[in-house]
Parts: structure tokens; C-alpha cells; sequence
């Protein structure tokens, strides 16, 4: 039996933006047991290069609902960026979630082969469906996961990697 493309995407999103809320909750609690404000969180970086964790956060969310999107072949959500607290960035993920989970097989299988073009500042990048999820929409998404996973991580949230797969 093959892979569909629906069976790539939404669940692999859904169950990976519920881990990140899920962790976002042991960031809250770490920051309390310590007596750390937790908004120090959302500004940290692993690099001076890097994007801070709450932009970490939001690019992934916003990987998750604009591939569903562009895959169903339907307008692209915007969500502004403007996630203050770790509740914040809870209800963006919730917000995220619940539009992927919106989603239908019928909706997204078949796509394979669907024209994507992604403009990302002056350039516009161009795919198939496939190739999209596989090799730029997926890579993106886990990348931005893991990298806001590593620096609760370093903040020293206890963490495993268990929080991060989650249940299967």
C-alpha cells in the first residue's frame, strides 16, 4: 500500500503542533519553577544568525497551514506575527492545528502532481506537489521544530525526546 499525500501531511502536522504545545507547556512550567520570566524564552537564540524561538514557532505553524493549504489548492491563511507570550504561541498553534485538521483526504490525495509556486521575497520558487512536501514543505517544517525544541533544551527545559515525537 503506498503513502498518500494526505497521509504525509496532516497528521504528521497536527501530531507535531500538538507536541509543540505540549512542550510549550513544560517551557511555562520550567520558567515558573525557576523564577524565570517566561517571555525571556521567546527571544532566545542558539546564534547570533538565528531567528529567536518564538519565530521558530510561528514559521513552523505557518509551514503547516501553508502547505495543507497549497496542497488542497486553497488561499493560504495569514496569521500576523504577533505572539507576545507562551500562551500566544499556544493559541497560534491551536488556531494552526484546527485549520489542518479541517482538511480531507479528498482534499489534499491527488495532489502530486498540483503546481505550487511559493514566493519567498523576490523569488518565486516552483514545484509539483510532491516534490513541494517532500523535499521543501516537510525539511522546513521539522527543521523549525527541532531548532525551537533545542533551545528550550539549552534553556535548560527538561526535555526528551519523547516530548518531541510524542505519541504515536
Amino acid at each position: 500500500m503506498s503513502l498518500s499525500m494526505y497521509q504525509a501531511t496532516i497528521p504528521a502536522f497536527v501530531q507535531m503542533l500538538n507536541n509543540l504545545s505540549a512542550i510549550l507547556d513544560k517551557a511555562g512550567a520550567h520558567a515558573q519553577s525557576r523564577q524565570i520570566d517566561p517571555e525571556v524564552l521567546l527571544s532566545y537564540r542558539l546564534a547570533p544568525d538565528m531567528l529567536p524561538f518564538v519565530r521558530q514557532l510561528q514559521i513552523a505553524a505557518d509551514l503547516a497551514k501553508g502547505a495543507a493549504a497549497r496542497l488542497a489548492d486553497v488561499e493560504v491563511p495569514k496569521h500576523d506575527d504577533t505572539e507576545k507570550t507562551l500562551g500566544d504561541l499556544k493559541a497560534r498553534l491551536a488556531k494552526t492545528a484546527t485549520f489542518v485538521q479541517s482538511f480531507k483526504p479528498t482534499d489534499i490525495d491527488g495532489s502530486e502532481d498540483r503546481d505550487i509556486n511559493l514566493k519567498l521575497g523576490e523569488h518565486t520558487m516552483s514545484f509539483k506537489g510532491q516534490p513541494y512536501l517532500v523535499h521543501f514543505a516537510l525539511p522546513n517544517f521539522y527543521f523549525h521544530c527541532t531548532t525551537a525544541y533545542d533551545i528550550l533544551r539549552h534553556c535548560g527545559v527538561e526535555l526528551g525526546k519523547r516530548d518531541f515525537i510524542g505519541t504515536i
